[in-house]
């Protein structure tokens, strides 16, 4: 058996017989092709926002707020100043989103449990 037979992709071109077998199909990559798989969860992401009628651009972000960028939430400060160390250590393109300090609620988060007055009602 020749790899030709086995290799299916040896030239980069769709085969004809997976080209018949289909409806279409859409290559794509991230600009300069460097992070597709973030890339791919952002198209899924809008692609579950569509609704299928038009070209036109859903109302999301095109990228989230850490874009390719790996994130750390350090619970604790012994935690933070861990990530810290890492960071001095492995050469790293790294920014503080946040400065450390104390968590509060947002401020639209519920301050007593809907649970609760559900529960008195249905008692």
């Amino acid at each position: 058996m020749r790899a030709r037979e086995f290799i299916l992709e040896s030239d980069g071109k769709m085969p004809d017989h997976l080209n018949q077998a289909h409806q279409g199909s859409v290559r794509m990559r991230d600009i300069g092709g460097y992070d597709r798989t973030y890339h791919l969860n952002r198209i899924w992401m809008a692609t579950a926002m569509a609704d299928g009628t038009s070209k036109k651009a859903v109302d999301m972000d095109s990228a989230s707020f850490v874009e390719k960028y790996n994130v750390a939430f350090p619970y604790t400060d012994i935690e933070h100043m861990m990530v810290m160390q890492a960071i001095a250590t492995i050469p790293t393109d790294s920014k503080e989103l946040a400065k450390r300090g104390k968590s509060e609620e947002p401020k639209d988060t519920y301050t007593v449990s809907p649970v609760a007055n559900w529960m008195k009602k249905h008692d």
